[in-house]
Formats: structure tokens, sequence, C-alpha cells
């Protein structure tokens, strides 16, 4: 036999009330049913709940602690109604996230702050790659969105383009190339390139307009990058975002290339019509516009 899990929410009353008769009053039971489905719970347990000696309806010591369990059993079969209700109204269990750690952070974590702010049911996960590792993590574990700087497009995509971003090239302070003007790329490549290690098994990415030199190192992240940067290791690309103190104290300062030291890219949110996105991904995609356009004006 199975317990009744209503019996819980009895013996709940029962204490709160102090007596069989109040109790089934306010059950809008006959007390007879209520004494019945006690001493029902009590012999499917094997266990005396209730001091039936006392003046009132008072609870043994080991009943005092079943009730605290049942009580925690009642809340959670209350939190699967609320969340099965939720579902009905199409919040999705689950929402994969991919994004690029090319691109800002402040505004990702103020637009999945603003989604917590709305106690919604869907449990949110977020991972982070690095160029094609976004689309293969993408495709791979069929996650619903990835925030990215560029993709292999496909029929079935549906992005978003966020404002666009730029890149800079930089060295450290104490770098050779920081004395020199108009430097070319046969003189560029004579230094030690700094980029970001493709997070995809194939390595079918390489880091934006990567320069084809003999010395390259290959990091795993834009901090370490920079710190890399900061120690005079070598030159290498930048978002603008991640070193603005260091270039307004100049301890990075801008490679004067001939080929150019900046370059734009439009950051994409995309999804795909094969996984349509449910509610908590609808009202994502909306707070992410709505920060990455508040954070390029801020930036400005």
């Amino acid at each position: 036999m199975r317990i009744d899990v209503d019996s819980f929410n009895v013996l709940q009353v029962l204490v709160e009330e102090g007596s069989f008769a109040k109790a089934s009053e306010r059950l809008h039971k006959a007390q007879s049913a209520v004494s019945y489905q006690v001493k029902k719970l009590e012999q499917h347990l094997g266990v005396k709940l209730f001091d039936r000696d006392s003046y009132r309806a008072q609870l043994t010591p080991q009943g005092q602690v079943i009730l605290v369990e049942g009580q925690r059993l009642l809340q959670h079969l209350a939190n699967i109604e609320h969340l099965a209700e939720r579902y009905c109204e199409g919040w999705e269990p689950k929402l994969e996230l991919v994004i690029d750690g090319a691109l800002p952070m402040e505004p990702i974590m103020s637009a999945l702050k603003r989604i917590a702010e709305h106690n919604i049911p869907t449990k949110i996960q977020l991972n982070m790659e690095f160029l094609g590792g976004v689309q293969h993590r993408f495709e791979r574990v069929k996650a619903d969105l990835m925030l990215v700087k560029d993709y292999r497009t496909g029929p079935y995509y549906s992005p978003t383009a966020l404002p666009s971003m730029t890149s800079l090239l930089v060295v450290g302070d104490t770098h050779p190339l920081t004395t020199q003007s108009q430097v070319s790329l046969s003189e560029l490549q004579q230094h030690v390139e700094l980029t970001i290690e493709d997070s995809s098994p194939e390595k079918q990415g390489q880091d934006e307009m990567q320069f084809g030199g003999d010395k390259v190192f290959y990091l795993s992240g834009f901090i370490m990058k920079k710190n890399a940067l900061l120690k005079g290791l070598g030159f290498g690309w930048m978002p603008e975002f991640l070193i603005k103190q260091e270039l307004a104290d100049e301890r990075l300062r801008l490679v004067d290339f001939t080929g150019g030291n900046q370059f734009h890219f439009t950051p994409q949110l995309v999804s795909t019509q094969e996984r349509p996105l449910g509610r908590a991904g609808q009202l994502f995609t909306a707070l992410i516009i709505e920060e990455f356009n508040q954070y390029t004006h801020s930036v400005d």
C-alpha cells in the first residue's frame, strides 16, 4: 500500500486545530474519516503518530519528525504542480545557450539577471566556446541559442544581428612594435602572434584576421591573451571592450600596421527553426537585444 500524501495535510491541520473535531470541521470531513486516515497512516508506517491520552491532539516525538518530512513532500508536490502549470503556459523545461568568449559578458549577465527576476520555471544552461567551437557545440548538443561572432549559415537558422563591435591590434607597452611605425606584414610576422585556440574538435576556425606567420602562440581565452599581451609576449587582436582601461593608461598600445589596426564585427544571436524557441527563449532573445543596445551606447 502506498502512502496517502493527503494524510500529511491532515496531520498538519490536526496539530494546528488541536482536536479531531475541529480538524474534521476545517477539512469538511467526518471525524471518523479523519481518525481512520490517521490510523491507516500509523499502521502503514508502523509508528504511533499521536498521543491520544492527552487532551489536545498532540504529536509523538516520532510523529513530529514524520510531519516535518511530510510537509517537505507536500511542498515538493506543490512545486511540481506549479511547474506543470507554467509549462502548460509555454515555458520550456530547459534553455541552453552557447556563447562566444569574444563577446562581452556584462550584457549577457544583465539579461540573465532580468530573466531570473521573472521567476520562470525554465532551467538555463550557459556554455562558453571560441571560434568554430560555438557552432560545433550548438549543433552537437542541440542547444537553443548561440551568441556568436561568425558562423556557417544554413536554411534553418534564424539570426538576429546585435550592435557592431570593434577589435583592435595591440601590443604591450614594452614590446618592440610600440616604437615602429608603418609596420608591414613581413615585419609583423617576425614577432610572436597571440591568438585564441579554436575550441571545436575540427579546428576549422581561426582567430579573426590571423597573419600567417610561423611564430604563433595559441591561448585558451581572452583573459589569458590579455595577460600575455601585457607581459610583452607578442601582438594580437583584442575586443575593444576588454582593454579600454589598459589602452587608457597605455599599458596596451595600438600597432601601427599598414593593413589597419582595427576591424568591426556584428555578433549574431542565432536559433534554429528545427528547435523553435519557447517563452523563455523568446524572452531571453528580447532581453539580450535590449542589453546589448544599452551596453554599446554606454561604452561609446
